[in-house]
């Protein structure tokens, strides 16, 4: 276990970390430690649907310690960082510990988050089918600002920056240019990042996807079928939409499999990159 001894017992605790990192284990030691709250910042934690598919702490786990914004949001329900903030900002008067591996969340959090309008859902309706047929031409219609800030890589932020370019008229970037005092600065805090060699996490990876399984993560997901929709936010959580295929009848299990854990293991390098160009002021601790 990484040792916390020299973690403040006082300042609200961040504490990031790619998926698979331990992150979890290793807050719970500090809210055992500090009569903290743990708070999540997962994006697919959110969601009461998942639980062993997103690792959420089990039931067991919330009941020994305080949790907070764990499975409270509807499988139909958007979710976006401006409801996760507005959400989060309940719990920071009090010792808290907030963890997950959302990037994104952190930075509004301790940078602040541009107000931008709500997106209509005919627009939203627009991005779902653009992304489906031509997700190339989605892209190369952003504005260069916004494009050179953004994770292109990844879909969701993609649609995101289109759709509020194509509502607004203003990119993305423009809007972010103008973006009110954050909740929580960085300075204000004990801001902490997992950073795990490649391989062992990995390996680590892996091993935890065939524990799910083993746990009964496929009922899970054949508990969705009969309202899955895969356009929804709730089902980009990773091996959803892979054991679906398989459920499906379109994939044998092995393959679904493999490629959930190919998944998984790819969206760990997104969050590494994220980490590294994103938060080089953050105290860089071992897996826990």
């Amino acid at each position: 276990m990484q040792d916390l001894s020299a973690v403040s017992r006082e300042a609200p605790v961040l504490l990031a970390g790619p998926t698979a990192s331990g992150k979890s284990a290793l807050a719970m030691e500090l809210a055992a430690r500090d009569g903290r709250v743990i708070v999540n910042a997962d994006a697919m934690q959110v969601y009461g649907c998942w639980r062993l598919l997103t690792a959420r702490p089990s039931v067991a786990e919330e009941a020994a310690l305080p949790h907070a914004l764990y499975g409270h949001v509807g499988r139909d329900q958007p979710y976006s960082v401006g409801h996760w903030l507005r959400d989060v900002a309940a719990w920071l008067d009090r010792p808290v510990v907030i963890v997950g591996g959302t990037g994104l969340y952190f930075r509004a959090l301790t940078e602040g988050l541009a107000e931008v309008p709500a997106i209509p859902p005919e627009v939203r309706a627009e991005g779902d089918a653009l992304l489906r047929a031509d997700p190339a031409a989605m892209l190369a219609a952003l504005d260069g600002r916004t494009a050179a800030q953004i994770d292109l890589a990844n879909p969701a932020r993609v649609q995101r920056a289109w759709e509020v370019l194509r509502a607004t008229g203003r990119g993305l970037a423009d809007w972010q240019g103008h973006t009110p005092p954050p909740l929580l600065p960085r300075a204000q805090a004990e801001a902490l990042v997992v950073h795990p060699e490649v391989a062992w996490l990995n390996a680590r990876i892996d091993r935890r996807f065939d524990q799910m399984m083993a746990q009964g993560a496929l009922d899970e997901v054949r508990g969705e079928l009969p309202t899955w929709q895969p356009t929804r936010p709730s089902a980009r959580a990773i091996g959803a939409p892979e054991l679906v295929a398989y459920l499906r009848g379109q994939v044998p299990l092995d393959a679904a499999v493999d490629a959930a854990k190919l998944a998984s293991r790819q969206y760990a390098k997104r969050q590494r990159t994220w980490f590294r160009n994103r938060m080089r002021d953050w105290q860089k601790i071992a897996p826990g």
